[in-house]
């Protein structure tokens, strides 16, 4: 009895870490991610960090090395811990995960990053929300006249000042 619960237990920790990556690539050997887990030490959430920049992600320092990450992945890091998650940067050895930063959340926010939105519009958003023109907003006000410097009517104009 005890085999099959142990294998059961295997199954159900093997399913979850495999759920928790779902929709992504599996890491390889080298990623490192940003892990969030539960008092018990249990898998909540990851997200990837990158050593090298790329378009949409911003240098950051966790435990004095570089990253580059999304504006989405620190407004993650803060709504973790509101959960009362632990959160830090882990790397994949291949055969499990070392630990290599603790407390990210404390070393990097969104204000540092000069963003003053709610980290979950950010999260909501993958990133800074951008305030788009509407094109024809756009039209119809290039066309519009000043009040004070357009005459109403022809009896508006001021002839000899």
């Amino acid at each position: 009895m005890s085999n099959q619960c142990a294998m059961f237990v295997a199954g159900a920790v093997l399913l979850g870490v495999t759920n928790a990556f779902a929709g992504s690539a599996p890491p390889s050997v080298g990623d490192t991610y940003l892990i969030s887990r539960d008092q018990y030490h249990g898998f909540r959430g990851s997200h990837r960090i990158y050593d090298r920049q790329s378009e949409g992600l911003v240098e950051v320092k966790y435990c004095g090395r570089s990253y580059w990450v999304r504006f989405a992945t620190v407004a993650w890091t803060q709504l973790e811990v509101e959960r009362q998650n632990a959160v830090r940067v882990e790397f994949s050895r291949g055969k499990g995960w070392r630990p290599i930063c603790e407390h990210p959340e404390q070393q990097v926010t969104l204000p540092d990053l000069g963003i003053q939105e709610d980290p979950r519009i950010v999260v909501q958003n993958d990133g800074v929300p951008v305030h788009r023109v509407n094109r024809f907003a756009a039209i119809r006000n290039s066309f519009k006249t000043s009040v004070e410097k357009a005459a109403r009517s022809y009896h508006d104009i001021k002839i000899n000042e």
